[in-house]
């Protein structure tokens, strides 16, 4: 048979010495055609995802936020490998093309669908190795089913395995449970953030409230995911029977600390005794709560250290809020006074401190109280005001004694140091002194 002129001599002669079927002249064109109508909707695509894709990766960040995974920066390439799918899908089956058509939009279609796959689970985070497997998987599946090939790839994974009781352990099954477990991961973490940020963004509801139903919602999530690849997998609840019995004892001995710190984890949420933003002091740990966890509570210290606290403890231990009701707290900052000293205007230099440090409230206002009357010195306590525990304790006692250093300098008022005063009755009549000193005692 004479070759089409369409396909050059020597490429000819090399398809037949290697046993490749040369497409005869109808198929070529019908091939051409093919590939003219994928390169359009590869351009489609492309055109769409340089003008819609702005605008969607806007409308996700304002709607979904821009701290939802890596999405809103990669919109416009989902845009347009999805976009190319979807028109290539279409011309796939838009009419019953030829073995060589088919292949080409079989090439141009697995390509576009891997990449949006790929792209995409890379937009949530996924692992690099999985995402690129997962796309490679789509790619062969999409190409085999365009040019018939399908059942054969699946008859040929499905004969590499073993069988194991009423089951059997292939190839296949594995390829399945890994893309339904990927497809599942995906849709579970783009809904757990979705629905988190919408959470976070109603009105009605305190911080408290709104982390609280953003972990309920993400535990229904899971569940609803887990029960669906169930379904999808046609695995028997049945044979979970005695994995449950299982995951029971489990639970029962070596769990019991976790699903105990869950459970107090919720419990905290739901009596909103401890918040985010809250300042706790438990045990040695002082700072604000930074997160409440699955298993713990973060605590963020002045010195910018971490504690992780189970749950539990803050539910067994003694707990000291210092905003559970009120933000408001009140900082005791004692000082003392010489007894020559003018109490009246010790005592408005050191309210004057108070009231000048720009953390104190002026309602409350802070107060000034005489507390003692020492061995030395007249003991005076200033009473002061704030509202950002989170902001430290200490600092603000800085702040106001150094105030009150410079007023008392300007005044003339000193800071007592301790000091003791001896009364000699009598000296001996030779005038020596009634205390003997051992030798080596310094005089």
């Amino acid at each position: 048979m004479t070759q089409p002129a369409l396909i050059p001599p020597a490429l000819a002669r090399w398809l037949a010495a290697n046993g490749i079927q040369m497409p005869n002249h109808a198929e070529l064109i019908e091939g051409a055609i093919a590939g003219g109508l994928a390169i359009l909707a590869l351009t489609a695509g492309w055109l769409a995802g340089r003008k819609f894709g702005p605008m969607l990766a806007e409308l996700w960040n304002r709607h979904v936020g821009a701290h939802v995974e890596g999405l809103a920066h990669r919109m416009h390439t989902i845009v347009r490998h999805g976009s190319a799918a979807l028109l290539l899908a279409i011309l796939a089956n838009a009419a019953p093309w030829g073995g060589f058509a088919a292949l080409l939009l079989g090439i141009a279609l697995g390509a576009a669908t891997g990449m949006f796959t790929l792209v995409f689970l890379r937009g949530l985070h996924t692992p690099r190795w999985v995402a690129w497997l997962t796309a490679a998987i789509v790619f062969v599946a999409i190409l085999s089913h365009a040019i018939g090939g399908f059942n054969v790839i699946t008859t040929t994974l499905d004969r590499i395995g073993v069988d194991v009781g009423s089951r059997r352990l292939s190839l296949l099954a594995l390829v399945t449970v890994l893309v339904t477990a990927v497809a599942l991961y995906a849709g579970a973490r783009l809904a757990n953030r979705v629905i988190g940020h919408s959470i976070g963004q109603a009105r009605g509801f305190d911080p408290t409230q709104k982390l609280l139903f953003q972990k309920v919602a993400s535990i229904i999530v899971v569940v609803v995911a887990f029960f669906f690849g169930i379904d999808l997998l046609g695995i028997d609840l049945t044979s979970f029977a005695v994995f449950s019995g299982a995951f029971g004892l489990a639970i029962g001995f070596g769990l019991q600390k976790t699903i105990g710190n869950l459970i107090a984890g919720i419990i905290l949420l739901m009596d909103r005794s401890i918040k985010p933003g809250d300042v706790i002091v438990v045990g040695d740990s002082f700072g604000w709560v930074n997160k409440i966890g699955v298993r713990a509570v973060s605590v963020i210290t002045r010195d910018g250290k971490e504690h992780l606290i189970p749950n539990e403890n803050l539910m067994t231990q003694e707990v000291e809020n210092w905003s559970f009701s009120d933000r408001n707290v009140r900082v005791r900052i004692p000082v003392a006074v010489g007894y020559e000293t003018d109490l009246k205007l010790a005592q408005e230099l050191m309210l004057k401190a108070a009231v000048d440090s720009p953390r104190v409230l002026t309602s409350p206002k802070p107060n000034v109280w005489l507390t003692s009357f020492g061995d030395y010195a007249v003991e005076h306590e200033i009473l002061a005001w704030i509202s950002d525990p989170e902001g430290g304790v200490g600092n603000v006692k800085s702040d106001v004694l150094n105030r009150l250093w410079d007023l008392f300098k300007a005044n003339g008022i000193e800071i007592p140091v301790p000091r003791r005063e001896i009364m000699v009755k009598s000296w001996p009549e030779d005038g020596a002194s009634p205390v003997q000193l051992a030798p080596d005692t310094p005089k």
